[in-house]
């Protein structure tokens, strides 16, 4: 060999560990693979139409595709018929399957725990000598960010204000016997301050561990699979352990078609609710038209903007609108703790996490429950939809972690966003409540979309906060559904990241068609049945995740262990 050759060898090998090393698919130190002769886009089509090219699954592109518009064209042609299937639908789901979702959620919690404790949790993402692509500091405001949305814009005065003013008002009987009020447990009639104390805590219940255990348990799945195991960035690739080779056949393609409609219903679900709360906004401020017509405007409008975003590739952009969005979120919170009642805001914080420890046994507790109303209504409802938001969520904590050991992923994942959602409710829902014992009950009397908006009305500023409010609401869905397309979009081209941009414009306009499909076909009530229409089968999915997980866990090396 010549010397010129030697030295291009050596510039070869220079390149190819650059390459790995900026590879996050290419594991450092030890892992154990799974040897599988597939190959990321095997079974795509790939074509082109006129200018626009495509590349997607073959199966799960077709069917989940046609499904969804097949859903909006028939919800759309049978508007009046739809409103009563959509609400039998969830009566009968939250009804029957209220022991279903809350078990499920039990279990998530409790898996995390263990995984923590044992000795799993030195297994480190990305193998024994991965490094951490982010700094805590960091990694901590992605956390933190995946944790904010419309959801917390939407229930941060309207959930702590119900769960109170329904504590508050105690139960109530019906003649069969059974309990009519909507009290979270036992309810606290006439007693002030043990409202306050249950109705946070039932409201924490909702935005601390268990929704954070169900994105930590998938999002650990996928990176597990895809940074150790080497396997594509799809739900698919957790059930490698269960399913073997067959999961790149059917019973994969099941799994990711389920996948798909859980995240679209997810999405589609909270751009409902931020329509509705928005064009209050608007009725509050400026008198405008809060109807059917007014929302499917806004749903227009946001969706056309996150088009923009898709068509044109702005990803610098979407991270700049998400970083203002969240500056603006953190103000209007410290405004709010500032000019409201500061103190009971801040005493309130360390006692509302207190409670929700004391009251969580109960509220967790999936039988033989009284309080129908509030663990069907609400409680079945929030677990659907966090579970619908799972491969969304998860993926995206999924390839932000890489590196962390499982502990540390565990722990960080389920108590710092837990924690942020915490505090934002405390401000907020403290605020509400303190305005509600000084003689303002109009702030639980009004629709849960408006209450933002009348607690804003209590403080200075009302006009400049809750456009601020409106504002929050709009951009967090443009960033949402952006990123959401994204990873929808992942899963239907079969694990290719960089998949064409049509696609990716077909699944935003089809997010925003479903939910005008919904608003039009029953409102609320649509939105939330088909948040937990779609998230039952999820989470039949997740129960098996859960157990894949633990055996591809147990095949890893540990830090610390060495293997021979």
């Amino acid at each position: 060999m010549t010397k010129k050759e030697e030295e291009v060898l050596r510039g070869d090998k220079d390149l190819e560990r650059e390459r790995q090393a900026d590879d996050p698919m290419i594991p450092d130190g030890e892992v154990n693979p799974i040897n599988t002769d597939y190959q990321v886009g095997q079974d795509n089509v790939v074509m082109k139409i006129g200018p626009f090219g495509l590349d997607f699954h073959n199966r799960v592109f077709a069917i989940s595709g046609l499904a969804i518009v097949a859903f909006v064209f028939i919800t759309l042609a049978f508007q009046n018929q739809a409103g009563p299937i959509f609400t039998n639908t969830k009566d009968w789901l939250t009804a029957n399957l209220d022991w279903f979702f809350i078990s499920a959620a039990n279990i998530f919690v409790i898996l995390c725990l263990v995984l923590v404790v044992s000795p799993l949790g030195k297994v480190r993402i990305g193998g024994t000598e991965a490094k951490p692509d982010f700094s805590y500091l960091g990694w901590f405001s992605m956390l933190f960010a995946a944790g904010m949305g419309i959801g917390l814009m939407f229930y941060g005065v309207s959930e702590p204000i119900t769960h109170f003013s329904t504590a508050l008002g105690g139960t109530e009987t019906g003649s069969d016997g059974l309990r009519t009020d909507w009290a979270p447990l036992g309810g606290a009639e006439g007693d002030e301050a043990k409202a306050v104390a249950l109705g946070m805590a039932a409201t924490i219940f909702h935005w601390a561990l268990h929704p954070w255990a169900i994105y930590a348990v998938l999002a650990l799945g996928l990176a597990i699979f895809s940074f150790n195991k080497g396997l594509p960035l799809t739900i698919r690739s957790i059930f490698y352990p269960i399913l073997g080779e067959r999961v790149w056949g059917w019973p994969g393609h099941i799994i990711d078609i389920v996948a798909i409609l859980a995240t679209l219903f997810g999405l589609a679900t909270s751009l409902g609710l931020g329509a509705s709360q928005a064009a209050s906004g608007f009725n509050f401020l400026f008198g405008w038209d809060e109807g059917n017509t007014t929302q499917v405007l806004l749903v227009i409008g946001i969706t056309a903007v996150a088009l923009v975003s898709v068509l044109a590739g702005l990803e610098s952009g979407v991270q700049r609108l998400s970083q203002i969005n969240m500056t603006l979120a953190a103000l209007l919170m410290l405004f709010v703790i500032i000019v409201g009642p500061t103190v009971a805001i801040l005493t309130g914080f360390v006692d509302n996490l207190y409670n929700y420890i004391v009251n969580l046994p109960a509220l967790s507790n999936p039988v033989g429950r009284e309080d129908l109303n509030y663990s069907q209504g609400w409680t079945s409802f929030y677990w659907a939809w966090w579970i619908a938001w799972s491969p969304f969520v998860g993926m995206f904590i999924a390839r932000v972690s890489r590196g962390r050991t499982v502990r540390e992923f565990l722990v960080s994942v389920l108590l710092i966003p837990s924690l942020a959602c915490v505090f934002w409710m405390s401000v907020f829902g403290t605020a509400a409540i303190e305005q509600f014992l000084a003689g303002a009950e109009e702030v639980a009397n009004v629709d849960l979309s408006l209450q933002l908006f009348v607690m804003l009305e209590g403080l200075p500023w009302t006009s400049i906060t809750s456009f601020i409010g409106i504002i929050l609401v709009m951009v967090f869905f443009i960033t949402s559904s952006d990123s959401g397309s994204l990873v929808i979009d992942t899963i239907s081209a079969g694990g290719k990241v960089e998949a064409p941009v049509p696609q990716r414009v077909f699944w935003c306009t089809f997010e925003g068609l479903v939910a005008i499909a919904l608003i039009l076909g029953g409102g609320l009530v649509a939105l939330q049945a088909m948040a937990v229409s779609a998230g039952l089968p999820f989470t039949i999915v997740l129960l098996a995740a859960s157990v894949a997980l633990v055996q591809g866990l147990r095949s890893e090396p540990r830090v610390g262990k060495t293997t021979k």
